[in-house]
């Protein structure tokens, strides 16, 4: 048959679908809302100090909560990583092609600050294709240039919940002369091959297969830890013509500490002015604690990354000149100004952040984003020796203080001799304490009113620490209210303040005084009123596991939390029954609660909780149930209810 020419010019005319979701297997399907149909990265090591990245990548959303994420593509660049294209389309359900990416919709905007904060040639440049109606596919190129073989980029195509893979490929070539380093995370078997030499070049290639969509389990450790990933590393780098090693961390450390050098010269005036609190400050604490104040007092923090400066700090004499400086170079200065003060001390830096991930110690690579600075202290007669951990960039943190954000982690040392891993303060359940007391008066119709004096100790007073010094009443207010457990209440007062030290090594402490209405508080019943005394540190029993489950368990930071409530009685009821006593213990924690009548006619409530946290990271999967029944014992005990009776008289 032949058909007319019109028809056949019809069909040469229909494009060939693409990325129909209907290939998509049922089982990738379930309970996702992307699929990764394809994630494609090939890196190519052009020299010690260039490399270029090629990414591929396709995902199909289907529904709108994956839209935000995956429907759009961000690319980051600066002085010494350019982007040499960006290249996007997008499909409907059928794969047919609704829209290819134009020039002029790929924008570019600047990282910087409008308050001159953050000075930095970090830019973006971004995409949109999301679509009004789900589900559609977008597909994105792009290829980066960069300058800077410090940081190799890393693979993990799949790294949030629900999000399936169809499949993914890593291929890196590198001159056999410039040996690759790697790091594979749960790697499925067959997922590598061997390398394969191909004149003065090596190849290595790694595949993915399809994987389900991952839901997070409650108390697992952060998605992107739990699946497959490469991270990848040079043996020997070179930034701006500074070239160095990641064979070990002594040599990055060794790297970095040079290109500080010289950098570390005060103006005369300033060397002087520190050099006489050798006189007026005799013990080297203490004069410490004075250069720190004097640091506090007449610098501010200014991030600036602009090229080699992410890495090199500024002149020591420039912060003294202008008063600001990023946090390499308010280290720097520091450690100038104790110098100068008869102190030695090093800069480190560190993985900042309360959720950053502690260093991988056996992958030596750049897996910092902060500097720090730690002075030993050697020991004097009576006085052991201690560390000091020094953070620079803050102007009302507590000497010596590094809290959530530093503490409980690695940093690298950065010495004369290279880097040394060491490890920052540790805080355990008495550094992150949480001591309340609350006064509670009960009316015969169940509403209460209530004062509640909470000190707050080191890490849990951490976030109180910044509402104090940087949000207004309003703010402070709002954050309070949003983190009382209570169904109906309103804050009559509120302050917040910090607690003088009780020594000069005692941990910042935060005091907050609050002022409650507690409409229906107590339950009335006939001639009885029913009342939970643990009205503010109820813990909320753990979500059964539905089915076997499959994430580790990572336990929050141990911690102390103790409350006693002075349950004052309305006039003419007295306790008719008071809560049990109630005991437990497990390798989790121990709990105890306790409810009496005092002779002054009052009822005393107290309870204490510490956490524990196991020496590792997290616990295997199946501990979860064990867990789940500790914190289900304590939710039952934390309910626990006082019965007051009215009294015939």
């Amino acid at each position: 048959m032949v058909l007319p020419v019109f028809a056949s010019l019809v069909l040469l005319s229909t494009p060939v679908p693409k990325y129909p979701v209907a290939a998509i297997a049922p089982a990738l399907r379930a309970n996702a809302h992307a699929v990764v149909r394809s994630y494609d990265k090939v890196v190519v090591v052009k020299s010690a100090s260039q490399l270029v990245e090629t990414v591929h990548k396709v995902v199909t959303v289907l529904t709108e909560a994956g839209s935000d994420d995956y429907g759009r593509l961000v690319v980051g660049y600066d002085a010494l990583n350019h982007i040499g294209y960006l290249r996007g389309a997008v499909y409907d359900a059928q794969g047919v092609l609704l829209h290819q990416l134009r020039a002029s919709e790929v924008h570019d905007q600047g990282e910087g600050s409008a308050d001159g904060s953050f000075m930095t040639d970090l830019r973006v440049r971004y995409a949109d294709l999301r679509q009004p109606a789900t589900p559609y596919t977008v597909e994105f190129e792009y290829e980066v240039v960069s300058e800077n073989t410090l940081f190799y980029p890393s693979w993990q195509p799949q790294d949030d919940e629900n999000v399936a893979l169809e499949g993914a490929t890593l291929q890196v070539t590198t001159p056999t002369a410039l040996p690759l380093r790697f790091e594979e995370q749960l790697l499925p078997a067959g997922a590598a091959t061997a390398p394969v030499v191909t004149g003065a070049q090596t190849t290595y290639h790694w595949q993915l297969p399809a994987a389900a969509a991952m839901e997070a389990e409650p108390l697992s450790p952060p998605l992107a830890e739990q699946l497959p990933a490469v991270r990848l590393a040079p043996a020997t780098f070179e930034v701006q013509g500074h070239a160095g090693s990641l064979a070990s961390w002594q040599s990055l450390g060794l790297w970095t500490y040079q290109l500080g050098q010289g950098r570390d010269v005060l103006p005369p005036a300033l060397t002087a002015k520190m050099a006489q609190l050798l006189v007026t400050q005799p013990d080297p604490r203490e004069r410490a604690r004075k250069v720190y104040e004097f640091l506090q007092g007449s610098t501010r923090y200014i991030s600036v990354q602009l090229g080699l400066g992410g890495w090199q700090t500024a002149p020591a004499s420039s912060v003294a000149s202008g008063g600001y400086g990023d946090c390499k170079a308010l280290s720097n200065y520091t450690c100038a100004l104790l110098k100068a003060a008869g102190l030695p001390a090093y800069v480190a830096l560190v993985g900042a952040g309360s959720d950053h991930a502690d260093v991988r110690a056996s992958f030596p690579s750049s897996q910092f984003n902060h500097v720090i600075l730690c002075m030993p202290l050697p020991a004097r007669g009576s006085t052991p020796a201690d560390t000091v951990w020094l953070e620079c960039t803050s102007q009302t943190k507590e000497f010596g203080y590094m809290g959530s954000f530093t503490g409980n982690r690695h940093a690298l040392l950065l010495t004369p001799e290279g880097g040394r891993l060491v490890a920052t303060p540790r805080y355990g359940a008495q550094a992150n304490r949480q001591q309340r007391r609350t006064d509670l008066w009960l009316d015969a119709n169940g509403d209460a009113k209530a004062t509640v004096h909470t000190r707050r100790v080191g890490l849990a007073q951490d976030i109180y620490a910044q509402l104090l010094h940087e949000a207004d009443p309003d703010e402070q207010k709002k954050y309070v209210s949003g983190r009382l457990n209570l169904s109906h209440f309103s804050i009559t007062s509120l302050r917040l303040a910090a607690a003088p030290l009780a020594t000069p090594q005692a941990l910042p402490s935060v005091v907050e005084t609050l002022g409650l209405d507690l409409p229906g508080a107590g339950t009335a019943a006939g001639r009885r009123l029913l009342l939970a005394p643990n009205l503010l540190g109820r813990l909320a029993a753990l979500p059964p596991q539905v089915g076997p489950r499959q994430s580790p368990l990572a336990l929050p930071l141990a911690s102390l939390h103790q409350d006693t409530v002075r349950l004052h009685l309305p006039t003419g009821f007295r306790a008719e029954n008071l809560p049990a006593p109630t005991q437990l213990s497990s390798a989790y924690g121990t709990y105890s609660s306790s409810c009496t009548a005092l002779p002054d006619g009052t009822l005393q409530y107290v309870r204490q909780f510490e956490t524990r946290r196991p020496s590792g990271a997290t616990l295997p999967p199946d501990k979860y149930s064990d867990y789940q029944d500790f914190r289900r014992k304590i939710s039952q005990a934390d309910k626990a209810q006082v019965v007051l009776v009215k009294t015939d008289a």
